[in-house]
């Protein structure tokens, strides 16, 4: 894809529908780095681990002036008892009409079984505050990766 957000890429702003049932969009954190993860499925093993982790290090990210949101085609009622089963501290966003995801480069040619589908693969994306991409992660291995990612977030910081 010609197009697709690399490093030093400018982001654009996209509005979903989060969670919390109101709209967000990266521009309403304007003096903030952003952590955009993408993940398949709520309430799956390895989405539910990396939720979890980016959950347990909250406090370090929000030291290190970062929001982390996480991006998944689920609705977001689905997201609201992800959240609540979970006890998750993060943004989750909704992108059931693929707004985002394809524009990521997150939205794939999956295989599995031999049967071939699109599908989410799991992408994380950290964002300065100037809005550009500080550095990307593409088919992303759970274990470890949340403290990759921070690691990475307090080199920009505040």
């Amino acid at each position: 894809m010609a197009d697709e957000i690399v490093e030093g890429s400018e982001v654009p702003d996209l509005t979903l529908m989060s969670d919390k049932f109101e709209e967000v969009s990266l521009s309403d954190f304007p003096d903030k780095n952003i952590v955009v993860y993408f993940y398949p499925k709520d309430s799956t093993p390895g989405c539910t681990t990396e939720a979890k982790d980016f959950t347990e290090l909250k406090k370090e990210f929000d030291a290190a002036n970062t929001v982390v949101i996480g991006i998944s085609k689920d609705d977001p009622e689905t997201h609201e008892h992800f959240k609540n089963m979970q006890q998750l501290d993060v943004i989750l966003l909704s992108d059931e009409n693929l707004e985002a995801i394809p524009k990521f480069g997150a939205w794939v040619e999956k295989n599995m079984y031999g049967k071939k589908y699109m599908g989410i693969e799991r992408s994380t994306f950290l964002i300065n505050k100037e809005k550009k991409v500080e550095k990307v992660w593409r088919k992303v291995r759970v274990k470890g990766h949340v403290q990759e990612v921070l690691e990475e977030a307090k080199k920009i910081g505040a």
